[in-house]
């Protein structure tokens, strides 16, 4: 092998692991503008019924409702993206 081709493959390796680390930092982005929706989530369903008092069974269920409902718009608000186009340019 010479050290031309030695160079490519080690400049290759050095660009998958910048695409996995990349990939990653996304994840996290994404992870972390859900968590940011579930908090808004929360705070705007947290309306109290005198009326009818809420069931155990319903906090949980609402609660879980809430977590799923913040992960699948998650990337749509573009906090993630902001966040990752600020971070990418420190990795």
């Amino acid at each position: 092998m010479s050290s031309y081709e030695i160079n490519i493959a080690t400049h290759h390796k050095i660009d998958i692991s910048k695409t996995e680390n990349l990939k990653k930092l996304k994840q996290a982005c994404d992870d972390f503008e859900s968590e940011i929706l579930n908090f808004y989530l929360k705070e705007a369903m947290n309306s109290k019924n005198e009326l009818f008092p809420e069931s155990p069974g319903e906090k949980i269920y609402k609660s879980m409702y809430q977590e799923e409902l913040s992960k699948d718009l998650s990337g749509n608000f573009g906090y993630s993206k902001l966040l990752f186009d600020y971070l990418k340019k420190k990795v």
